[in-house]
């Protein structure tokens, strides 16, 4: 039986012990956003499989907290953990996602972790 192209143990060593995504801890590099920033979801492809929810793209938020750096969740389903990357907490508003949320509860919000290569300035 042949081996498969990538090496699905390497992932299992560098976790073992740390947990994933710890063992991404310092690979990510500078955060592209800070807390505060007002950011854009991209529409980008979700082809194979994405952490940014349909229901956010196209849509405006703030940057409320650098939560880890992981690869992105397409390139990890295919072991490649080369290109780590920061996911962000953003906050948006559910008016923003719903335009039919009741204007009675306005203030309330919906936080979501989304990839730094889904987001963009707004």
């Amino acid at each position: 039986m042949s081996k498969p192209h990538y090496d699905l143990e390497h992932h299992v060593k560098k976790a073992t012990g740390i947990g994933d995504p710890q063992c991404f801890k310092g690979e990510a590099g500078k955060a592209k956003f800070k807390v505060g920033d007002k950011v854009k979801v991209r529409d980008i492809s979700d082809l194979f499989y994405t952490r940014t929810p349909m229901y956010t793209r196209g849509l405006e938020a703030t940057v409320v907290r650098l939560v880890y750096e992981t690869p992105p969740a397409e390139d990890e389903a295919w072991d490649n953990t080369e290109n780590v990357e920061w996911m962000y907490s953003v906050l948006f508003k559910q008016k923003d996602l719903w335009p039919e949320y009741s204007d009675t509860f306005s203030s309330d919000t919906l936080e979501t972790e989304i990839p730094e290569h889904g987001l963009e300035p707004a």
